[in-house]
């Protein structure tokens, strides 16, 4: 229950597609028509109304590829990069690969379980910071940023030219109630061309392995800029299921969407009557539950253990990883630690909801019973 992967059958369109393409025989060079492009501008058009210039889009192998571009252009080695956290880990994977320096900006956390942004806080840091990454929706949190929070932001950023890498991968993925808007989408061109977004097709169609993905900026000479550092190897299967995926793939995506709102509606509802020291806040988007399990984590004396075993170690161990094999051994099932999340993702787990029901509730029954007998 861990990485963000879909355990379902793929849509049925991109299998078609993909046998289609392999009774062609030929993996040689691909000349890529512009019907790709077409494909991510009109998914875009239809779903949020946004329009994208097909000519602005850049094919690149993964949204970290083309953030590591960005950061590559924007950001020299040893700069800082803003970050809102807790957020993806990823992204600091990124940083290193890119020789510059987290910056994290926590967020307020209310006593539901719901994050906001501390606007001091952030500016503060965004004045010595080159580039700062959004995440939209958050992972692991769950917000999906409303217009007036991405305006301000935007306008920090802005006064302060610190250059937006807008990552909204998770996009697809709202929960019943709520929506999601694109920073592309923003009343205020001169802080929509101060960014660059980020997509891909691999979360929602559950096609990570097929290395699509693609960015696009209404600022010509950010695209030029980065586009000189980006380095895309596309395989031709990867473009041929992304493009069968945002062409006719809409139906089994809204069923989808229907069947893991209920998943997060399942697992609240369950984790609220059964794990009474673990709590769970719905995020808005994501497919991802953000656990709270300090109360648990001092139970079974993760702290001290953690302490413990850093103690004899050559990386530092956190009260979170002690959680996640506790979860591990007792339960059998994974969980990732909170701590791999940045600042504020102490005493949290992220799990994957994005699997069959009977999944989803075999892994929390098994918590469930752990967790009595600890």
């Amino acid at each position: 229950m861990g990485v963000a992967d879909m355990d379902f059958r793929a849509a049925p369109c991109v299998t078609r597609a993909l046998a289609e393409r392999c009774t062609h025989e030929n993996w040689g060079y691909m000349h890529r028509p512009g019907s790709y492009a077409e494909s991510v501008a009109e998914w875009s058009n239809r779903r949020y109304g946004l329009d994208i210039d097909p000519s602005t889009i850049v094919f690149t192998t993964g949204v970290h590829p083309g953030i590591i571009a960005a950061l590559h252009t924007f950001s020299p080695p040893g700069t800082r990069v803003l970050l809102q956290t807790p957020t993806y880990a990823g992204f600091y994977t990124d940083l290193r690969f890119a020789r510059t320096v987290a910056d994290d900006s926590p967020m307020i956390v209310a006593a539901d379980g719901s994050y906001s942004i501390d606007f001091d806080d952030f500016e503060r840091r965004a004045r010595r910071c080159n580039t700062f990454i959004l995440c939209n929706p958050q992972n692991p949190t769950g917000n999906c940023w409303s217009a007036e929070d991405m305006m301000r932001m935007g306008e920090i950023c802005l006064r302060h030219r610190v250059v937006v890498l807008a990552d909204e991968i998770h996009c697809d993925f709202v929960t019943a109630g709520n929506s999601y808007t694109p920073f592309a989408s923003l009343p205020d061109k001169d802080i929509v061309d101060n960014s660059l977004t980020f997509k891909s097709a691999s979360k929602s169609f559950s096609l990570a392995a097929m290395k699509v993905a693609w960015y696009h900026t209404t600022n010509p000479d950010y695209l030029e800029r980065v586009r000189a550092n980006t380095r895309a190897d596309l395989s031709t299967l990867g473009m041929v299921a992304t493009r069968a995926a945002l062409e006719e793939g809409e139906p089994w995506l809204d069923d989808l969407l229907a069947y893991l709102d209920a998943n997060h509606d399942f697992a609240r509802s369950y984790i609220s009557e059964n794990l009474p020291s673990i709590s769970h806040h719905k995020g808005q988007g994501t497919y991802l539950a953000w656990l709270n399990v300090s109360s648990f984590a001092d139970r079974i004396g993760a702290a001290e253990t953690a302490a413990r075993e850093s103690a004899e170690a050559t990386d530092p161990v956190t009260a979170e990883k002690v959680v996640q094999r506790w979860f591990a051994e007792h339960s059998g099932v994974f969980l990732n630690p909170g701590s791999n999340y940045g600042t504020g993702g102490a005493g949290y787990m992220r799990m994957n909801l994005a699997s069959p029901r009977a999944t989803v509730e075999r892994a929390l029954n098994n918590m469930a019973a752990a967790v009595a007998e600890a």
